[in-house]
């Protein structure tokens, strides 16, 4: 038998159908290989921000109760209207403690105590059926 040399002469005889059939697969397994790699690449992506948004919800969760992450619009609205209202309730607050004092400074001037009788403890409203 003859040994087959292979040189610059050699010729290899090759189907067409064959050539296009190992071009097309090979063309095929390329485009999988890369594909799969931009795929697993795109989910690397994704599990990084997931991880970050869950740091973020994390950190929101624990910060925002606190108020070390501001107040939403409505939240500093209602403070805003309940630093009013307790302005206003000091204000009543003091009209009716001076309203009190004229009260009793009425009382005993109207009804003085008599000197030669025991003082008598003035009557609660709540003794006396008022409501407070």
């Amino acid at each position: 038998m003859e040994e087959a040399k292979v040189n610059d002469n050699t010729s290899l005889g090759i189907n067409l159908k064959w050539l296009v059939q190992i071009i097309v697969v090979a063309a095929m397994a390329v485009w999988g290989y890369f594909g799969i790699t931009s795929k697993i690449s795109q989910l690397e992506i994704d599990v990084l921000r997931m991880k970050d948004a869950v740091e973020m919800n994390s950190d929101f969760r624990v910060k925002w109760p606190l108020g070390q992450l501001g107040a939403l619009p409505d939240d500093a609205e209602q403070n805003m209207r309940l630093r009013f209202i307790e302005k206003d309730m000091e204000v009543m607050e003091a009209h009716v403690d001076t309203l009190r004092i004229k009260s009793v400074q009425q009382e005993e001037l109207h009804n003085p105590p008599h000197p030669f009788m025991p003082q008598t403890p003035p009557l609660n409203h709540k003794e006396a059926g008022g409501v407070r």
